[in-house]
Order: C-alpha cells, then sequence, then structure tokens
C-alpha cells in the first residue's frame, strides 16, 4: 500500500480512510439532524408567539364581552326602577296640595311598587322576626334576657331588614335575640336571701 507521501509525491488523489469517511458522513448527518431541529424550534416558537397573541385577544374580548354584560345588566334593573322613581317625584309635586294621608298612602303605594318591582328581580326579603336566629341570615346586634324558654335564640325583633338574591344573602338582617338564662331564678332567691339575712 502506498502511504500518502507517495501519493502526494505521485501526484494521485490520496485515498480516504473509512474511518474519516464515516466521521464526515455523521458529521454531515449531525448538521442535517441540527438545521432540522432549528427550523422545528423556530416553528414551534412562531406557534407559541401565535397561540399568546390569540389568548391575549381572547382575554380582552371576553373582559370586553363581560364589562357589556355588566351594563346591559345595569341598563335593564335601571328601566326597571325607574317607574317607581316617576311615582316619587309625582308625588313630591303634590305634597302642597294632598292631605297628610293622603301623602302617607301615595308613599305606601310607592314603596308596595318598588317591592314588587325589586321582587321581580330576584331580590327577596329574609324573614327574621319570631324565627330561630340563624347565623348565615342573621346579624344579631343585642341580645335580652327573656324569661319564656321558648323564645330562647328567636329573633325578638328586625332592627334592619335584610335580603336574598336568588338564594344568595346580600344583607344580613339585624336582629335583637331573645336568650333564656337557666339559673336566673336560683341566682335572685340567693340574691334576696344575702340582702334579706
Amino acid at each position: 500500500m502506498e502511504t500518502e507521501e507517495q501519493q502526494k509525491k505521485s501526484g494521485q488523489p490520496a485515498k480516504e480512510q473509512p474511518e474519516e469517511k464515516n466521521k464526515r458522513a455523521a458529521k454531515a448527518e449531525l448538521k442535517k439532524q441540527l438545521e432540522h431541529m432549528q427550523e422545528e424550534a423556530t416553528d414551534y416558537k412562531e406557534l407559541l408567539q401565535r397561540l399568546q397573541a390569540e389568548f391575549e385577544n381572547y382575554r380582552k374580548r371576553a373582559a370586553k364581552e363581560l364589562a357589556e354584560s355588566k351594563e346591559r345588566a345595569n341598563a335593564e334593573t335601571l328601566a326597571k326602577i325607574l317607574p317607581v322613581l316617576d311615582s316619587f317625584e309625582i308625588a313630591l309635586k303634590n305634597t302642597n296640595t294632598e292631605s297628610r294621608t293622603q301623602f302617607a298612602e301615595g308613599i305606601r303605594m310607592i314603596h308596595s311598587q318598588l317591592c314588587t318591582t325589586l321582587e321581580g328581580l330576584g331580590l327577596k326579603a329574609i324573614k327574621a322576626e319570631g324565627q330561630m336566629f340563624d347565623p348565615y341570615l342573621h346579624e344579631a346586634l343585642m341580645v335580652e334576657n327573656v324569661e319564656n324558654r321558648e323564645l330562647d335564640n328567636k329573633v325578638l325583633e328586625e332592627l334592619q331588614k335584610g335580603y336574598m338574591l336568588k338564594e344568595a344573602v346580600i344583607r344580613h338582617s339585624k336582629v335583637k335575640i331573645g336568650k333564656f338564662a337557666e339559673n336566673r331564678e336560683g341566682k335572685e332567691t340567693e340574691q334576696t336571701e344575702e340582702q334579706n339575712g
């Protein structure tokens, strides 16, 4: 076999060694794979950018639609309440000509009209007075000692009405509840005996 130097001297091209040929082929294959992966990475990056842009557009569109929906709901609600406002304005215009009882009757009618309108929108008053105290519906502002055991933990007085919209409490009823003290009679007897003793 001729060596490389002999081939160079004779002017014939050197024969490649099989190892070098394999290395060059592997290198070419790796370069090809790298280019393919770079193209895929670029495609994925572009896809991600498109998806991000689409999601941002969706988010803005959803926020706009929600705001418009709230505005429509407010407009519908206000449109239903406007007749009550009209009734109040009529009542206020006629305060000079009507007697107090007629004016009071007019206000009662307007109150009834407003309650009917609000009930139509899903608002309902929470029943309180005479009911058992329920912390999910009532807020106890006062506690009064009661002598009747049946009034224990019952709402004695409603201080401010509470309301629900559909099934959700939007304002708790502010109430005064009764508290029965079992040992009160025994304590009163002991106090009387101490004072007399």
